[in-house]
């Protein structure tokens, strides 16, 4: 080689371990996921009774949000009643009386589980009970003319029909109404079952009860769309889990009642099926304390979890986690036509919680728990005496 040859290949050399190496390919830092939530708030800050239970929500024709609940002395005083509040322009109005168990003789029962129903034509629907005790109660109805601003005047429902116990009802495509309903006999014997229109509210017909091979004891079903069909009831029990039943004849049959892979703690839950197919549940992922099997238990955590076929759960998300005495509880939940989630429950038995949640951001992934930037939302001032 020549010494013209060494001196390049040298040059060449120098020139080469003068460059540093390229840097390694840093890994791209992942977006936090967005919280699922839009917003957290209470109904009310003060109100002239010290507990509220059973709230209820409903988007109007016209757009409008409304929430209801009973408030009173306590469950099962003569004095609890029916409340309506409207949602306008991002804050609660104050909530109004809309009916009470005064009876024409003058005797007074408590009212129980309000349940709003927005039909695709005719009026608002407001359902209720009035009685001593949910073995005894009977069904009641209001309705409104004018996206909930007044009321008529207190219906009864036909003898043998009570109307939706605690969860919406659902208008079917070829436009009969669906009515989820349970029954509670003497000696805490549970049963669930429907009721059907197919007039509009006019006349009613009940189906029979639903069995369960499995000796579950159900109540307050929700009722969810499958994607093949079917027609899915999902349901509070008093055996430690969810229950869930299946019918293909748009709820004039159901086959058998079973359970699903989410704990029930013996308090009612709420779902809604969205409009990209998934159906999802609000609920208290808790279990039966030993002293109260079957008697219900801790109302604590609140919940959401998802499912793709109704039957396997994922729970997604944590509402909240704070022990309270009376937990959170009875929760409702609906999908507006803006695609956001709106849901509402007892907070304490002292108020009434209202979150909004963004779906498109829950997680999709198996028993992911989502952690919740709800905007802080201080706990409510103690109530004041209560008056009568």
């Amino acid at each position: 080689m020549s010494s013209r040859r060494r001196a390049s290949l040298a040059l060449a050399l120098i020139v080469t371990l003068a460059v540093p190496p390229p840097a390694l390919a840093q890994p791209r830092p992942q977006p936090q996921a967005q919280s699922p939530v839009v917003s957290a708030e209470f109904t009310f800050d003060t109100a002239p009774y010290p507990q509220v239970h059973a709230s209820t929500l409903v988007e109007t024709r016209a757009g409008t949000l409304l929430a209801s609940w009973f408030g009173g002395t306590h469950e099962k005083n003569p004095d609890v009643s029916i409340y309506v509040a409207r949602y306008e322009k991002g804050k609660w109005l104050p909530a109004k009386l809309v009916a009470d168990g005064v009876q024409p003789d003058g005797t007074r029962h408590p009212t129980w589980n309000p349940v709003l129903f927005q039909p695709k034509s005719g009026p608002l629907i407001l359902y209720y009970k009035v009685g001593p005790d949910p073995e005894s109660w009977w069904g009641m109805k209001i309705t409104s003319t004018d996206d909930g601003r007044t009321w008529s005047r207190p219906r009864r429902l036909p003898k043998g029909i009570l109307g939706p116990i605690k969860n919406k009802p659902v208008e079917l495509p070829d436009g009969s109404w669906l009515s989820p309903t349970s029954a509670e006999a003497p000696g805490n014997r549970w049963s669930l079952y429907f009721e059907r229109s197919t007039d509009r509210g006019k006349t009613w017909q009940a189906t029979p009860h639903v069995v369960s091979p499995e000796g579950l004891m159900a109540i307050q079903p929700s009722i969810l769309f499958n994607r093949d069909g079917r027609i899915q009831a999902l349901a509070r029990s008093r055996q430690g889990a969810l229950a869930a039943a299946w019918s293909t004849d748009n709820g004039k049959s159901w086959g058998p009642l079973i359970a699903v892979d989410l704990p029930n703690n013996n308090s009612g839950a709420d779902a809604v099926t969205l409009a990209d197919g998934r159906q999802l549940v609000v609920y208290n992922h808790a279990a039966h304390h030993l002293s109260r099997v079957g008697k219900g238990g801790i109302r604590y955590p609140i919940n959401i979890a998802l499912s793709d076929d109704g039957l396997t759960w994922r729970k997604v998300a944590t509402l909240e986690s704070a022990a309270l005495p009376a937990g959170y509880a009875y929760p409702a939940v609906i999908q507006t036509r803006d695609g956001l989630v709106h849901i509402s429950y007892t907070w304490d038995r002292r108020r009434i919680r209202h979150v909004v949640i963004d779906p498109a951001r829950l997680p999709r992934g198996d028993w992911a728990d989502a952690p919740l930037a709800a905007p802080a939302v201080p706990p409510p001032p103690a109530p004041p005496p209560y008056v009568p």
